[in-house]
């Protein structure tokens, strides 16, 4: 098993190192927020949907397990995306099966973590591939990216968590 994704260094207390340990220090860290917001949910809890989307705790773990596969396997590495096992439309990351699961899915996140890691060791940050729609973008592009995305769904993830913890909320009258 692949242990939880935790961050290599902490990139607050580490201000002056490289501007690579410091992206993926950053990187590593929203990761581990994603984690965090996941972990110790039911599966039944982390499939509630409490918006109109078809977002929830699980839904945007398997979208963000879809995102590092195609940023980092198949932009950066340049395998195609039928070799990689994702889809062509990344609407549909967000669509569960019966088969996900909390722990399935934090699985194939710490996975696809770590290959990510192992990918972008072998590439300069001024390398740069193309992408499908956005032409040339390099790998600090793409890391800026990867922190910019996984905060945003850590954020989402970790609210969606506060309210399904918090069970049925009664409104009080202001």
């Amino acid at each position: 098993m692949i242990g939880r994704v935790i961050p290599a260094l902490d990139p607050m207390q580490n201000r002056s190192a490289s501007e690579r340990t410091q992206l993926l220090a950053f990187l590593d860290a929203q990761r581990a927020e994603v984690e965090e917001a996941l972990t110790g949910l039911a599966d039944a809890q982390a499939r509630e949907r409490l918006v109109p989307s078809l977002t929830s705790p699980l839904a945007i773990l398997k979208h963000l397990v879809f995102v590092e596969q195609n940023w980092f396997h198949h932009v950066l590495a340049g395998r195609s995306r039928t070799d990689v096992g994702i889809a062509d439309d990344s609407q549909d990351s967000w669509v569960l099966t019966d088969d996900d699961t909390v722990e399935g899915l934090l699985a194939d996140y710490r996975r696809v973590c770590l290959e990510a890691r192992e990918i972008v060791a072998s590439y300069d940050l001024d390398e740069v591939r193309t992408h499908r729609f956005m032409g040339e973008v390099s790998l600090r592009f793409v890391l800026l990216h990867m922190i910019r995305e996984t905060a945003r769904h850590a954020g989402h993830a970790d609210i969606l968590r506060e309210q399904v913890l918090a069970g049925p909320v009664v409104r009080m009258e202001s």
